[in-house]
């Protein structure tokens, strides 16, 4: 493998790098890139990922700051919970703005100089509640990452071209932070249902992104590597 480009360490930009599972693949890709933590809090630069200007602002400024952009993870998420029938339609539109258009954005930015170099990786992490849902009160959020998806894929045939690959990657319930709301019970119902028992945890997913920025996985794009011990199977 190999993580540079022209003698210097390949730049990756990780979205949500202070939480749990963006924290854990930052640190896994900062063995062999520079790593850029965007986030609220505590990281390189501080951005409201709903907001368009911020976003654009901040990659102008990341661009300035380290010249080029090879990777981008996009771990960020907004989780909204609320019932379908008067779900409120400015909630939705901040998730759809934290979790999709931010990931349009950043894309938009880091790949005109992605494909002067004819390399390029863009991730998304989702979740595989877009294909089993936990309930009707996450409407927006797995809309969202249904979202991701299509992005994904449709970047990847549009950027194919330029050396620019395009993916997802779909935790299964991860114990986190976020997740503290979770009883118990409900993380180990879930474990029973997977092929492979066993809690899940960031550093699962982390491995999963940090296997698809290597130069050894360039014939994959447009994919959805579903990391959840075997809930869901593709």
């Amino acid at each position: 493998m190999s993580s540079e480009y022209d003698g210097q360490r390949r730049v990756a930009v990780v979205t949500g790098g202070s939480g749990a599972i963006g924290g854990a693949i930052a640190a896994r890709l900062a063995e062999d890139h520079t790593v850029v933590n965007l986030d609220r809090a505590g990281s390189d630069f501080n951005v409201d990922l709903g907001d368009a200007d911020q976003v654009r602002q901040t990659a102008a400024a990341v661009l300035e700051a380290h010249g080029r952009v090879d990777v981008l993870v996009h771990a960020a998420a907004m989780v909204a919970f609320g019932p379908i029938e008067d779900y409120d339609l400015d909630v939705w539109r901040r998730v759809q703005a934290v979790n999709v258009e931010s990931a349009l954005l950043l894309s938009q930015a880091f790949t005109r100089g992605m494909r002067e170099r004819r390399f390029g990786r863009l991730i998304f992490v989702v979740s595989n509640t877009f294909w089993r849902p936990a309930g009707g009160h996450q409407i927006a959020y797995v809309a969202s990452k249904g979202a991701l998806i299509g992005l994904a894929r449709t970047l990847a045939v549009g950027l194919g071209a330029d050396g620019i690959a395009a993916m997802t990657v779909a935790p299964g319930l991860t114990r986190t932070p976020a997740t503290s709301v979770v009883p118990a019970e409900e993380f180990d119902d879930v474990a029973t249902h997977q092929a492979l028992a066993r809690p899940l945890t960031p550093q699962d997913t982390a491995a999963v992104v940090a296997m698809l920025v290597r130069d050894d996985a360039a014939a994959l794009t447009g994919q959805t590597l579903v990391a959840d011990g075997g809930l869901v199977l593709m």
